[in-house]
């Protein structure tokens, strides 16, 4: 008797146990390796949508095939979703789908901003970044400190972001960031170089030393050479400040010459007529460039000339820096023929 009756307990349970197995696998391939994804779709996620929105349209797109399922998965994974830009591959889940709206699992791209580009040539570049939303100017009446953008207001960087991200959003990003930087020097002490005593003046001289070299080994120096003409009461005569006030704060002259007749045009940001530091700076810097200004090298130089490989040639006297600037000709010379 207690045969037969351990046998259909053992058969009772075999039982429940292949019908736990056939539920947990049905569940598992409904949720979770079905797809009625054909084909990589972009899905857009509006801020303020409710699950219930969500699921309508994904059922629309044919991109999932019960409404029901997708709301279980979404509670299964807190309950929410996020608003944002999807990238939904072939073949995905309905449970991988709710996973990655409820987790925020957004497409993001990388943005790219170079040190010592102007404001107008940042937006300019985030115009043909397709990966972006908007415009890069405020509506009439907006007030924000990202609408009244000035050149040395912006940290270049590598961003990356969610896709879809607005213009104006990362514009003031890399605000945020540079503002950050300022705080930082204040808390410090607002330690600078002497005759340095602002933030903007900081900034100033960081953007004309980011304009004059890109080799980072080099912007101390360049940054030294400035300072000692500031201290010395000597014009900056720096080319990038005269190639500003000629383009309208564009910063850049599109394949045209700067001539010898350029540099006595009158304005306050050319440092070939007027002494000491342009306004306001004439680029937006990188942490390097200003490094470089608040720990400038130890040198005596006042002069310098590009030496035809990248790089500049040094000099204490007028007379060796028109040496510098003979082998500078020749060497454009060889470059012309």
């Amino acid at each position: 008797m207690k045969k037969k009756r351990k046998a259909l307990i053992n058969k009772y349970i075999n039982i429940i146990c292949s019908i736990i197995i056939i539920i947990a696998t049905t569940l598992i391939y409904v949720f979770g390796i079905r797809s009625t994804v054909k084909h990589d779709i972009v899905f857009n996620v509006k801020k303020g949508t409710n699950v219930s929105e969500v699921a309508i349209r994904l059922q629309e797109r044919d991109l999932i095939d019960s409404i029901h399922l997708f709301k279980i998965a979404v509670r299964a994974n807190g309950g929410q979703i996020q608003s944002g830009q999807y990238d939904i591959p072939q073949g995905t889940s309905v449970w991988r789908i709710a996973d990655m709206f409820a987790n925020g699992d957004i497409a993001t791209t990388i943005v790219v901003i170079p040190e010592g580009l102007t404001v107008k040539q940042i937006k300019e570049l985030l115009k043909e970044d397709n990966s972006l939303t908007g415009d890069v100017e405020c509506g009439k009446g907006t007030d924000l400190p990202v609408c009244n953008l000035q050149d040395g207001d912006l940290f270049p960087d590598t961003y990356r972001i969610a896709r879809g991200t607005s213009r104006l959003a990362l514009l003031d990003l890399m605000r945020k960031k540079m503002a950050d930087l300022e705080a930082r020097w204040e808390k410090t002490g607002r330690i600078a170089p002497r005759p340095l005593k602002t933030w903007n003046e900081i900034v100033t001289l960081a953007s004309i030393v980011q304009k004059e070299t890109s080799k980072e080994s080099e912007m101390p120096i360049v940054a030294s050479v400035y300072l000692n003409r500031l201290r010395d009461k000597m014009r900056l005569q720096a080319d990038p400040t005269v190639v500003y006030a000629l383009t309208n704060r564009l910063g850049d002259m599109q394949g045209k010459p700067l001539l010898r007749n350029h540099l006595k045009i009158e304005n306050p940001y050319n440092t070939y007529v007027n002494y000491g530091l342009p306004p306001a700076p004439i680029a937006n810097v990188g942490l390097d460039a200003i490094h470089a200004v608040l720990q400038p090298a130890d040198t005596n130089y006042l002069f310098f000339v590009a030496d035809g490989k990248g790089g500049h040639k040094f000099a204490r006297t007028y007379e060796e820096h028109m040496k510098n600037h003979a082998d500078w000709r020749e060497i454009k010379k060889e470059f012309n023929k």
